[in-house]
């Protein structure tokens, strides 16, 4: 299996990220995705900087993909949109219907991001057919769907077509709203937030009245409280997914990059301990928050 770098979720300052991906390009990630999918506010880095560091990591002898946006709120951020499907250099993840639409008018291949809705064959074969070459599968699925999913792809005779990436790592990405409830919690609006992300490099925790860590809020994203870590499913992944993505939260991240490495060359031969603040219950088909054993 390969192994990605999802985009950036978060604000962090442009020194910030410059010393993740110059790190990034040392790190045995295969592929690394840039570019701000969350809010087109967050303007550490403009599409040029973005350009540039692909540039970079290409070079470096990564395979870079650039990520849209996943909620076109404004005509600037489409404006944005068409100079990110018009690069003509790298390949694009669409995080929204508009980027498939605008990548397909140009004949060009791309990944199909988490965030669109794709949940059976006939929409695979559909995607296939406007030019995906990648599909991410959407969060909240399972082993057992991915499973379905393929078998019935394997009927329609795609399977071969297209290849396959789980998010293995990180906060899962739940929902998007108009609203920035990273903004509503400093007591700000949307228009005046003040960038206020920026002191969340990981999000803003949530926690319920009994003190269980529910969500994570950053800016319009909704993502989980519980950090998702399939490193100890990897065997169960075997024949079914082609990539597995790492949602970076630190330079840490590039370190557990080698975790899931070195987990996937022993086979899972030893189940890894896990921290409590971390899940894997959706590829195992129960509640996102629980932490189940490996699947044999």
């Amino acid at each position: 299996m390969q192994y990605s770098l999802g985009p950036i979720l978060y604000y962090w300052e442009k020194n910030q990220m410059d010393v993740f991906y110059q790190a990034a390009a040392n790190s045995r990630a295969d592929i690394i995705y840039l570019g701000e999918t969350v809010c087109s506010k967050r303007r550490a880095l403009g599409f040029k900087d973005w350009l540039t560091m692909a540039r970079s990591l290409a070079e470096q002898g990564k395979k870079v993909v650039l990520s849209t946006m996943s909620l076109l709120e404004a005509p600037s951020e489409l404006g944005m949109l068409k100079r990110y499907c018009d690069n003509g250099d790298f390949m694009v993840e669409a995080n929204d219907v508009a980027a498939i639409e605008l990548l397909y008018q140009h004949s060009l291949p791309f990944t199909v991001g988490p965030a669109i809705n794709c949940y059976n064959a006939q929409t695979i074969k559909f995607l296939l057919g406007k030019g995906m070459v990648r599909w991410v599968m959407p969060v909240e699925l399972s082993r057992d769907w991915l499973k379905k999913v393929l078998l019935s792809c394997d009927a329609l005779n795609i399977r071969d077509k297209f290849e396959t990436e789980v998010f293995g790592y990180g906060y899962i990405p739940l929902a998007y709203s108009a609203r920035c409830f990273t903004a509503r919690s400093e007591n700000k609006t949307k228009d005046k937030c003040g960038l206020c992300c920026i002191h969340f490099p990981n999000g803003r925790l949530v926690r319920s009245q009994e003190e269980q860590s529910l969500f994570v809020i950053n800016g319009v994203q909704t993502q989980s409280g519980y950090c998702y870590n399939l490193v100890n499913d990897l065997a169960s992944m075997k024949g079914l997914v082609d990539v597995v993505r790492l949602s970076p939260l630190s330079l840490e991240t590039l370190s557990i990059v080698d975790t899931f490495k070195e987990a996937d060359l022993q086979n899972n031969s030893q189940a890894m301990p896990l921290d409590s603040r971390e899940c894997n219950g959706y590829w195992h088909n129960i509640a996102g928050l629980n932490m189940a054993q490996p699947l044999v």
